[in-house]
């Protein structure tokens, strides 16, 4: 049904054996603790946040599964959305929800997800 509506995939199996990387709530804020101005940016950092915590955990942007994004407002929907298909290539599942308001105050945007990392049997057995 994913195919009517956007670029993503209806379920994504997931192989035994496999590093899960779960990320929650993740922010567009700077490093320095700063949050944009403008919403496209928010969701650019938000973006090359996910890519730093999947980097620390041994994941990749490519390894990502299954995303979850939460917008305060529908306005952004277009540009949240442009940004994904900016950043990620390939189809995860995928679900886009609006929301009356997020923890962090002024946030407009926390991405959560989960990638998944296999390995050969060899990588396994090292």
């Amino acid at each position: 049904m994913s195919r009517h509506i956007g670029t993503y995939s209806d379920a994504v199996a997931i192989p035994a054996g496999a590093l899960q990387v779960v990320l929650f709530g993740t922010p567009g804020l700077r490093p320095d603790g700063a949050l944009p101005k403008d919403f496209a940016e928010e969701a650019g950092q938000a973006s090359d946040n996910v890519c730093a915590a999947l980097r620390c955990a041994g994941a990749e942007l490519s390894d990502i599964v299954q995303v979850r994004s939460w917008l305060t407002d529908r306005d952004d929907i277009d540009a949240c959305v442009k940004v994904r298909k900016d950043v990620i290539s390939h189809r995860p599942a995928y679900v886009l929800a609006v929301v009356p308001q997020l923890i962090g105050p002024g946030l407009r945007l926390e991405i959560e997800g989960t990638a998944v990392v296999t390995y050969s049997a060899a990588e396994q057995h090292e």
